[in-house]
């Protein structure tokens, strides 16, 4: 039976002090496995274009926040960041967060917590950038961007930035736990 010999990097913080290093350890994993989909979780779109840039290409999905996810009617991702992705052939998905929606809606409203959230916190033993992987590789995979069962690459951060990169390969979200996880390489500890 073969075997695969990964090492994973812990970053000593979190943070976006990590991002080019989380950018490059991605890199050589997606070059050593050949991985074809990189996602990428940005709030601004900072992060996404230099993913795009390091892996033009490849199928480089950047994942925003929700429309309204700060405020009403406002869209974090600023339209120069979502242009310049574009160009380099970068993908933008922004939709409902997989472990949010109404969910989140009753939490805030009724201070009680549902199955979604649960499962968001439980993911958050592994740090917030895991947590964050797993969750724009089911909202990807549920809009058709990568395809289910096959690995990709997913990153994302504590805050901003990239802390965290994890080879994975994702499920739509009503099957969430055929999720695989199949390394992290990269972290903070």
């Amino acid at each position: 039976m073969g075997e695969r010999i990964a090492q994973s990097v812990y970053f000593e913080k979190p943070g976006p002090a990590n991002t080019e290093r989380t950018l490059e350890l991605a890199a050589r994993r997606v070059e050593e496995l050949g991985l074809g989909s990189i996602l990428v979780a940005s709030t601004s779109g900072q992060t996404g274009l230099k993913a795009a840039q390091r892996f033009q290409g490849l199928n480089v999905i950047v994942v925003s926040h929700s429309t309204g996810f700060k405020e009403p009617n406002t869209q974090e991702l600023t339209l120069e960041n979502r242009a310049a992705i574009e160009a380099l052939g970068g993908k933008i998905l922004t939709c409902m967060h997989a472990f949010g929606g109404p969910n989140r809606a009753v939490r805030i409203k009724l201070g009680t917590y549902a199955l979604d959230e649960i499962i968001a916190y439980t993911l958050r033993t592994l740090g917030q950038g895991f947590k964050v992987c797993v969750e724009i590789a089911l909202m990807a995979a549920d809009a058709g961007l990568v395809r289910v069962g096959e690995p990709c690459l997913a990153m994302g951060g504590t805050g901003r930035g990239a802390d965290t990169a994890v080879v994975l390969s994702p499920a739509n979200a009503q099957n969430f736990l055929e999720t695989k996880i199949h390394e992290i390489v990269c972290k903070p500890y």
